[in-house]
């Protein structure tokens, strides 16, 4: 009989205690449960909700993009991503699946979303969140060059993420991503429910993707995206607390070594991703008004 090594097997891992919230991370969830509280009452208070007016249209930047990548990986042609003042967008594009292209606009931005409440739970994972929003904003101004409120969004959040690198080591960071996390998937949920639970409105997304699919009716799709959203919307957190176990002291110890901030005792010439990244944003900017 051969020789087993215990050590050449893999053991489940114990998930009560993978996914028991350590001190660090129970101060994570307590900051979101308060963004969803505050998020609730500014959001439904009219005089209040300009305060997160920027937000709002931030997530609603989320949803149409959702909508052009979607089209993008089915081969369609973006023509333009618009955003209004009314809180509305708009994506334009011919050919594609549109059986993909519509939903993508809700779970997509859901799962945006989800991924950001993620990264929240850890300092350097929010650094690279905001790497790839970069990306994502350059994006979006490729598509609407013409659109001065989607401008001003992208330019105005570029520049809230670059002063939160600087603060508390990215601890300002985390809890700011983690934020944006929160509020687009709110958004989609609050959104779903008003345009095809609550009421029926005839130019939403559940509604065109019901006279496509003709099975079911547009509520009956809203409730599928809801639940849908509400199942990313825990992945979130749970994929948080499993995989971020790390400490405040210790994630900040590691921020100061990864993408530190300019001028701090780590960074290196090489290491200066924010004032690099300024300097790219600024030349791709420059370019695209060009």
């Amino acid at each position: 009989m051969p020789f087993l090594d215990d050590h050449d097997y893999l053991y489940p891992r114990d998930v009560r205690t993978q996914l028991t919230p350590n001190a660090t991370q129970r101060t994570t969830l307590i900051v979101a449960g308060c963004y969803v509280i505050v998020i609730a009452i500014l959001w439904h208070v009219p005089i209040l909700s300009w305060i997160i007016y920027p937000f709002k249209l931030l997530t609603v930047g989320f949803h149409e993009m959702s909508h052009a990548i979607a089209g993008v990986l089915t081969c369609a042609t973006i023509h333009s991503v618009e955003l209004d003042p009314d809180e509305g967008g708009e994506t334009r594009m011919s050919g594609g699946i549109p059986w993909i292209t519509l939903p993508a606009g809700y779970l997509g931005s859901s799962l945006i979303g989800a991924c950001l409440i993620t990264c929240g739970f850890d300092t350097n994972a929010s650094k690279i969140a905001c790497l790839v929003l970069a990306a994502f904003f350059l994006f979006t101004l490729w598509w609407a060059r013409r659109n001065w409120l989607t401008w001003a969004l992208i330019l105005g959040m570029s520049g809230l993420i670059v002063l939160f690198w600087f603060v508390g080591g990215g601890v300002a960071l985390r809890y700011f991503i983690l934020f944006i996390g929160v509020m687009s998937d709110l958004y989609v949920l609050w959104d779903v429910i008003d345009d095809t639970i609550a009421r029926k409105v005839n130019n939403s997304d559940a509604s065109a993707f019901a006279r496509i699919c003709g099975c079911f009716p547009s509520q009956v799709w809203g409730v599928i995206w809801l639940l849908i959203a509400f199942v990313f919307f825990a992945a979130g957190i749970l994929v948080g607390i499993a995989v971020f176990k790390e400490s405040a002291d210790l994630q900040k110890e590691q921020a100061a070594h990864f993408l530190p901030v300019p001028g701090s005792s780590a960074a290196t010439p090489g290491a200066t991703v924010p004032t690099f990244l300024l300097v790219v944003v600024t030349s791709l900017l420059w370019k695209l008004l060009a």
